[in-house]
């Protein structure tokens, strides 16, 4: 089921959207767009804590999964139990896991199998799409 057709627990109407996000957040969250490598100040974000869906607040990651991918996006390798779910991103000519938040729909970023153990997966989150709540 695509994210446009499923019905999810925080829905806004497009505008509504446009006045709770920035207008980077929007082409991300919403427009399933990327920031710029390295331009999201949580990349470097390091004090416990926990990583929240920019869109609705709810928990999408803990601070003890984050790592440094080198990749110039915030990297995890697990989310918390529920709180993403993934689609076939068949953009760009190849397919990826695109990872998106199971409260609202917005877009996060993607997941790759190349990350470290003990999952071996790298999910890699666009900064603009997060908060951080200290612990």
């Amino acid at each position: 089921m695509s994210t446009e057709t499923k019905a999810y627990k925080v829905t806004h109407s497009e505008a509504e959207w446009r006045k709770l996000l920035t207008p980077e957040q929007y082409a991300v969250m919403r427009g399933h767009g990327t920031e710029r490598p390295g331009s999201c100040a949580l990349l470097h974000e390091k004090r416990p804590g926990s990583f929240v869906c920019a869109g609705c607040g709810e928990t999408l990651f803990e601070g003890q999964v984050k790592f440094e991918s080198g990749t110039g996006w915030p990297s995890f390798n697990e989310p918390v139990e529920g709180s993403v779910e993934t689609t076939t991103d068949r953009s760009y000519g190849m397919a990826r896991t695109e990872v998106h938040c199971a409260t609202c729909g917005s877009h996060l970023g993607h997941v790759f199998p190349d990350g470290p153990p003990p999952t071996g997966l790298r999910y890699c989150i666009n900064g603009v799409a997060l908060d951080f709540r200290p612990a």
